[in-house]
């Protein structure tokens, strides 16, 4: 039972907490601007008003829309607002979808370990705001964190009332970025028939909403635009933490495709088998950890705020740190804490073609890939609470033994037999 002096320190140290993330969120370098809702918002106006998607080119850059058009008519509501209250929503959206995240996550560890809820969400909440990936989805106006929910929803409805619901949100994720598809390969390799068949339906109809609505345009994107890698940036930019930002940055002299190729068919092959792996210790946080993993890997361009899919994977190692008691697994989890709240891929230049380019500017894929090969994979973590913590000796009379001794197995009291003779 907490006191009020208790109480009053956790909320002390939680104001705290929330003081010096603000300050360091307003004075840290790399704000972005409001960049990417800058390209939604002015592509949404501009399709209503001359009927093309995707010729738009955000003024000053050479940047337009590169979603399908599914994406292009959720994001229809815009024309509704000005630019500031559009900022607003956008904003508010990912707020919202962060907390769910955080609650979905951070709320079942707490309550396994008898933590106080209020105090713990909101010392997460802090450090989830620190993330460089986070940052960025905010800062740019970003959709990740929407898409994110979406999916981690679907791992939520599986076990609920509602799982005949579960795939849905997959499926849209999918419709509108095409990235979260993996999640439908995900689903069969799990052998979660229902769901895989009801993401690929929704995903699919999501799709032919965008035909109905856009026919000309759909057209356009699915045979010309997908396949014009040019609209999004060059592969060696820092802020591409893809497989293929690494080998692009290794050198243009290297054939690029071809390496892209093996390495992203490696990736597979890794998280096909320890997603088994997952699926068979009934793991699912883990499951769909690794899958946002390979996710980010084999993308062609993953820029740092695709990054918010790592964040489960950073989670699942935490509780294992602490589930175990161990120190070592607890410091590394710390130590990728802070590389990927750092931001440090941006001290270097993609030609440098040194060493620290190699370490330094890929940081975050090499962490991402670290990630899935050796995140922890628990056998049915949510079937056994954590061990009790050993309880202090307590002290008795000389010559005198205590009538109660805990039981090896349970960790609960149990009666000592009686002296015989």
């Amino acid at each position: 039972m907490l006191t009020r002096g208790t109480t009053t320190a956790r909320a002390a140290i939680l104001a705290a907490a929330v003081l010096v993330t603000a300050f360091v969120l307003a004075v840290i370098p790399g704000h972005r601007g409001w960049f990417d809702i800058g390209v939604y918002y002015g592509t949404v106006r501009h399709w209503l008003d001359t009927g093309q998607l995707y010729d738009y080119v955000r003024p000053g850059t050479v940047y337009g829309f590169t979603y399908p058009p599914f994406a292009a008519v959720c994001m229809l509501p815009m024309r509704l607002f000005g630019w500031h209250p559009a900022i607003a929503v956008g904003v508010a959206l990912s707020a919202v979808a962060t907390a769910l995240l955080l609650y979905w996550l951070i709320d079942p560890i707490a309550r396994r370990r008898g933590w106080c809820r209020w105090y713990t969400f909101g010392l997460a909440a802090c450090l989830c705001a620190l993330t460089n990936p986070v940052r960025d989805t905010f800062s740019f106006g970003q959709v990740n964190l929407l898409l994110v929910a979406l999916v981690l929803g679907d791992r939520q409805l599986a076990d609920s009332r509602w799982k005949f619901l579960a795939g849905v949100g997959t499926g849209l994720a999918a419709a509108i970025k095409l990235t979260p598809a993996l999640f439908i390969v995900h689903l069969v390799i799990t052998r979660q028939w229902r769901a895989a068949a009801t993401a690929t339906a929704t995903t699919l109809g999501a799709t032919g909403i965008g035909f109905l609505i856009g026919p000309e345009v759909s057209r356009q994107f699915w045979t010309t635009t997908l396949w014009d890698t040019d609209r999004v940036g060059g592969f060696a930019n820092m802020s591409n933490q893809s497989l293929q930002g690494l080998i692009a940055r290794l050198g243009p002299q290297l054939p690029g495709r071809v390496l892209w190729v093996a390495a992203s068919l490696a990736v597979l092959a890794i998280w096909a088998h320890r997603l088994r792996r997952a699926a068979r210790a009934r793991d699912t946080l883990a499951a769909y950890s690794l899958t946002g993993l390979a996710c980010c890997l084999v993308s062609p361009i993953t820029w740092v705020h695709h990054l918010v899919w790592a964040l489960p994977a950073l989670v699942v190692l935490a509780d294992a740190a602490l589930r175990d008691r161990r120190r070592d697994l607890l410091t590394v989890s710390w130590l990728l804490q802070l590389v990927i709240s750092s931001g440090m891929v941006w001290l270097w230049h993609p030609d440098g073609r040194t060493p620290g380019t190699l370490f330094g500017g890929s940081a975050y894929v090499l962490l991402t890939f670290a990630l899935l090969v050796a995140m922890p994979i628990r056998h049915h973590p949510d079937d056994h609470p954590d061990p009790p913590a050993p309880l202090p000796p307590r002290h008795h009379a000389a010559g005198t033994v205590p009538d109660t001794a805990a039981d090896p197995r349970s960790g609960r009291p149990r009666k000592r037999p009686a002296a015989v003779g």
